[in-house]
């Protein structure tokens, strides 16, 4: 009979520790993340010759219970609370405005390293032409006085203006973007270079190279005083939690090959809890990649991101280059397709959605359940529906491009 008694009151212990609720995402600040040192030399990229391919799709597994997750609504998001990393910021008056994108470039490799965008909320690094990849980062609850070296505008920066509604900051574009982008229903948030907009959109002329760079808090007073739409709206869908998903796969190394060119790989850092970016020191062939880490320049830290997510999507090509030297690809951002998101040195296998080209993204468990971000800044690297993806020997999730 005591034995039976003891018995009873472990249950009851155990159902009282799993009802226990996760802490509240408004507790984190935006500022407690330690700081990054940077790298200094280049690392070798260890590939082991033995591969085990990953399936197109995968079981459905368990996801997170409502409790756990906590959606950024009007109803429910303090006046404080960026939406688009789900961390307070010291002046809520930054976020009574549209977010910034601005368009940067990360080649040529010897025009590295870039300004500013370790302060952007979201980064989305995808695919340009002649085998590399261009950035187009999202700024709205940092400002960061340099951003650059912005160059031109592709198709998909038309889907991602749309997705965050967002003021887009590039410098020109192929006549047929330039065209596509003027006669969208944003063409009055478009932001390129013209007489008289330095400050805030200025050329520096670091080591002889002329690059274009602008001031994000400069922007906003410039489109406030010049009559672009710069009212708060609503960026409410992306979820946050500080507790990981249950059921994550340990992920410390990812690793995204686009071309013999361009290359990069993410490492997760237990001291600040951040994935790490580093990206191509040379050309290379698959096996014989080596990597730097990739530094911002304004901050002099190696790029860090709290979530990096791997999303395949079908890449279409549209048209050559105006100097017709290169190709020209559209990138299908609605419908849905497969996912990989990575926190807290976990993957977890999931689905994209973006029903129409004004949706927000949703990233779901293949039950359905939504997904729940790490609060903090988010990197997105778009790869080709038909890549492969694949588990090296020793953990590293290996992503490499390609497009049919």
């Amino acid at each position: 009979m005591l034995r039976t008694s003891i018995l009873i009151a472990l249950f009851f212990l155990f159902i009282a520790a799993c009802t226990t609720n996760p802490p509240s995402v408004g507790t984190v600040s935006e500022n407690s993340a330690p700081q990054i040192t940077p790298r200094d030399t280049a690392t070798q990229l260890s590939v082991t010759p033995t591969l085990t391919e990953m399936p197109p799709t995968s079981t459905p597994i368990p996801s997170p219970t409502a409790n756990q997750i906590h959606k950024n609504t009007a109803e429910n998001t303090p006046e404080n609370i960026n939406p688009l990393t789900g961390l307070t910021v010291d002046d809520p008056t930054l976020l009574d405005r549209r977010p910034i994108a601005v368009k940067v470039q990360i080649f040529p490799r010897g025009q590295r390293p870039p300004w500013g965008i370790s302060l952007a909320d979201i980064v989305y690094d995808y695919y340009q032409n002649n085998g590399v990849t261009r950035l187009t980062a999202i700024f709205y609850g940092n400002d960061a006085e340099q951003v650059g070296p912005i160059r031109s505008a592709r198709l998909f920066d038309g889907d991602i203006i749309k997705t965050y509604k967002t003021i887009f900051v590039f410098g020109l574009a192929d006549w047929r973007i330039y065209q596509h982008l003027n006669r969208s229903s944003f063409a009055d948030r478009l932001v390129v270079e013209k007489y008289g907009i330095c400050p805030p959109l200025c050329r520096i002329d670091p080591e002889g190279y002329n690059h274009l760079v602008v001031d994000t808090e400069g922007l906003t007073k410039y489109a406030d005083e010049n009559g672009i739409p710069n009212d708060r709206q609503e960026l409410d869908e992306m979820r946050f939690d500080p507790t990981p998903p249950v059921y994550g796969e340990s992920a410390e190394h990812i690793f995204v090959r686009i071309s013999y060119s361009a290359y990069s790989s993410w490492d997760y850092d237990s001291i600040s809890k951040k994935y790490l970016r580093s990206q191509d020191a040379i050309e290379a062939l698959p096996g014989e990649e080596q990597l730097e880490p990739l530094i911002d320049q304004l901050t002099g830290e190696q790029i860090s991101a709290d979530n990096v997510v791997v999303m395949l999507l079908p890449h279409k090509f549209a048209y050559q280059t105006q100097a017709g030297k290169g190709e020209l690809f559209n990138v299908r951002f609605t419908g849905n397709g497969e996912a990989y998101a990575f926190r807290d040195g976990l993957k977890y296998h999931l689905h994209w959605k973006r029903s129409d080209n004004n949706a927000p993204l949703d990233l779901t468990f293949p039950d359905g359940t939504v997904y729940a971000y790490k609060p903090g800044n988010t990197w997105y690297q778009l790869i080709g529906k038909t890549s492969k993806v694949e588990t090296l020997e020793d953990g590293t999730f290996r992503f490499e491009f390609n497009v049919p």
